[in-house]
C-alpha cells in the first residue's frame, strides 16, 4: 500500500492531536502544522513519541498569513515529499453577543477559521489534482450548521468552511480530488473538559446520547475520509454531534 502524506492544521491541540494519531495508524505520514507561539512543541513530540508516533515532522507557521502557508506546505514537502492529504483544523473562537463584538475579533476568526482554507489548500489542491489523486478534509462545526448565539463570527466562519467544500469538491470532483467537511459537537478535549463541572453537565444534557465525543471519533472520520476506499464520497458534511441537530 502507497504511504501517503497527510498534512494537519492545527496539530497540537486535543482535536488535532487525536487526528494526527487516527492518520498515522491508518498508515499515513504525518507533518504537523502548528502556530509558532505554542511553545511546548518539544513537550508534544516527547508524548506523542511516548505514545508509540515517533516519526511526526513539524512545520510552523500562521495559517492566516498566505506566505506562511506556502512555506510550511514547502518544509512539509522537502522533509517528506507530495502532500497527498490536507486537513484544515486549525481554527480559534472569540465569543461575543455580536452588539459587544468588536471588529479585531470578527476579523481573527475569520481569517484563521476561514481564510485559512484559501491559504492552506491553494498550495497543495492543484497539484492532487495534476497528480490525480489527493484527500482536502475540513472542520467544520455544528454551530457552522446551526448557529450558536455570541458566536457570529465563529458560526459564519463554520458555515463558510462547508459552501467551501461543496464548491470545491465541485471543481475537483472529475481529478480524483475529493474534498469533505466535519462538523464535530461537542469534544472532550482538555480544554472542554476543563469547564466549570456545572457548565460541563449543562452541555452533555443537552446532547441527545449524553456523552460528548472522544477526540478520536473526529480523528477516525478524517482518517476514513482519507482513505483509499473513500474516492466516491465528496462535498459531504459528516454531522458528528450525538444528536445534538439535524440537517
Amino acid at each position: 500500500m502507497t504511504q501517503r502524506v497527510a498534512l494537519v492544521t492545527g496539530a497540537m491541540g486535543g482535536l488535532g492531536t487525536a487526528i494526527c494519531q487516527e492518520l498515522a495508524k491508518a498508515g499515513n505520514k504525518v507533518v504537523a502544522a502548528y502556530h509558532p507561539q505554542f511553545d511546548n512543541k518539544d513537550a508534544w513530540l516527547a508524548d506523542m513519541a511516548a505514545a508509540g508516533f515517533k516519526d511526526f515532522v513539524c512545520v510552523a507557521g500562521d495559517v492566516s498569513v498566505l506566505e506562511d502557508c506556502q512555506r510550511m506546505v514547502a518544509e512539509a514537502e522537502a522533509a517528506c515529499g507530495q502532500v497527498d492529504i490536507l486537513i484544515n483544523n486549525a481554527g480559534i473562537t472569540r465569543d461575543r453577543m455580536f452588539a459587544k463584538m468588536e471588529r479585531d475579533g470578527w476579523d481573527a476568526v475569520i481569517a484563521t477559521n476561514l481564510t485559512s482554507l484559501f491559504n492552506m489548500t491553494k498550495q497543495v489542491s492543484a497539484k492532487m489534482a495534476e497528480r490525480g489523486w489527493g484527500r482536502i478534509v475540513n472542520i467544520s462545526s455544528v454551530n457552522g450548521v446551526k448557529g450558536q448565539a455570541g458566536q457570529t463570527n465563529y458560526s459564519a466562519a463554520k458555515a463558510g468552511v462547508i459552501g467551501f467544500t461543496k464548491a470545491l469538491a465541485a471543481e475537483l470532483a472529475a481529478k480524483g480530488v475529493t474534498v469533505n467537511a466535519i462538523a464535530p459537537g461537542y469534544v472532550a478535549t482538555k480544554m472542554v473538559m476543563a469547564i466549570k463541572p456545572e457548565v460541563l453537565q449543562t452541555i452533555v444534557d443537552s446532547v441527545p446520547m449524553k456523552r460528548l465525543a472522544k477526540p478520536e471519533e473526529i480523528g477516525y472520520a478524517c482518517a476514513y475520509l482519507s482513505n483509499e476506499l473513500s474516492g466516491f464520497t465528496t462535498g459531504a458534511t459528516i454531522n458528528i454531534n450525538g444528536g445534538l441537530y439535524y440537517q
